[in-house]
């Protein structure tokens, strides 16, 4: 597994630097001051960097959603009990959470994943991905094993693949399992060298004792198990989830087939994050949705470079930014394939000579 894990590393290329300059050289010749669509500009540039071409669409949108439990969730670090991500992984199917209305209102695809749920179930419309019941409790044992790990990602991959296939042109990368803030601080305060202090939010909201046990219970497994910071398999593997782990195989598969992949929030960038850590090229093919109310969510973006398009103080997970950021990135695409040139729209460019040599006026200062 281990062999395939690398294979996949290694087919992720650099961006499309030709298609990108093009895409660049054709936001100069719209009819606009430069730059004057800020944000919208910067994505058409980077989906051509990602697809290799000028103004795609994205009209087949999905957002993959895995749903695990977490084995630390018995130490008391979330207000919601265990069984809501049962409940809510069934509930992706009906329509009714928060990314599921959301998708439907911005005709988006769900793909509903069990890599670890803690329940023998059968649902239509949730793949049976399970890889155990739920990780163990990492503040007793690690999490799971690295077999399990690598599998995790491999599944993460598989469902990229799967959009690819039957014609998705945008994925984005969602998660349900409760306790997974814990693992998602845990892993990134490995990876970033910082106490739990520094990475640890109220989750869904929890009173100021859990949030205090939630910490000093990261800190602990961390100085016991010793992750490796420079390996994010082996922190996942110790601290982490599987919803975690198939999030992370779901950017590299991405990243791998040049399909661009929308990070949701918090749970989602320390995914991305790791994705990124095993291979820095991911970040060009990651497309940041809402910024959210975690603090290490802003963490995860500055150690990839990245910036979020949003912020509307959401912390829900699920997905629920992805819908959103899809109907963005449509918005960028059309603008640079549609819009008119000066020279279509019979407008004499002289006057821009100034401005264009203004970088504090198009925002690159």
């Amino acid at each position: 597994m281990e062999s395939e894990l690398k294979q996949i590393l290694g087919a992720i290329l650099p961006p499309d630097e030709a298609a990108m300059a093009a895409a660049r050289a054709r936001q100069e010749q719209l009819a606009k001051p430069p730059h004057s669509l800020g944000r919208l500009e910067d994505i058409s540039v980077k989906m051509a960097g990602i697809t290799g071409r000028i103004g795609t669409a994205v009209d087949r949108r999905r957002v993959v959603i895995f749903a695990a439990d977490n084995g630390i969730a018995k130490e008391g670090v979330s207000s919601c009990p265990q069984s809501v991500t049962l409940a809510q992984t069934i509930n992706f199917t009906r329509g009714l959470t928060g990314v599921a209305v959301l998708a439907k209102h911005f005709r988006t695809e769900l793909d509903v994943v069990d890599v670890g749920i803690d329940a023998e179930f059968n649902q239509p419309g949730v793949r049976n991905r399970k890889l155990a019941m739920g990780t163990r409790d990492f503040a007793v044992e690690h999490a799971m094993t690295r077999a399990q790990a690598v599998e995790a990602l491999r599944i993460g991959a598989e469902a990229a693949q799967r959009a690819k296939d039957d014609g998705v042109e945008i994925l984005g990368v969602g998660e349900m399992g409760i306790g997974n803030t814990t693992t998602s601080s845990a892993v990134l305060s490995c990876l970033l060298g910082l106490p739990a202090a520094d990475t640890v939010s109220r989750g869904a909201g929890i009173n100021d004792e859990s949030y205090r046990r939630k910490i000093a219970l990261i800190d602990e497994a961390l100085a016991r198990w010793q992750p490796d910071p420079a390996d994010p398999v082996d922190a996942l593997a110790k601290v982490g989830g599987f919803d975690l782990a198939a999030m992370c195989g779901a950017f590299l598969g991405a990243a791998a087939l040049r399909l661009p992949a929308v990070i949701d929030g918090f749970i989602s960038a320390v995914a991305a994050l790791c994705a990124h850590r095993l291979n820095p090229l991911c970040a060009a093919y990651m497309l940041p949705s809402h910024a959210s109310m975690e603090r290490g969510y802003h963490l995860a973006m500055e150690a990839m470079g990245l910036e979020p398009m949003l912020n509307l103080n959401m912390r829900l997970g699920e997905g629920s930014g992805c819908p959103i950021a899809f109907e963005i990135v449509a918005a960028a695409q059309t603008v640079i394939r549609d819009m008119a040139t000066f020279e279509e729209a019979a407008i004499d460019d002289g006057y821009l000579a100034e401005i264009r040599g203004n970088r504090v006026y198009q925002g690159e200062a």
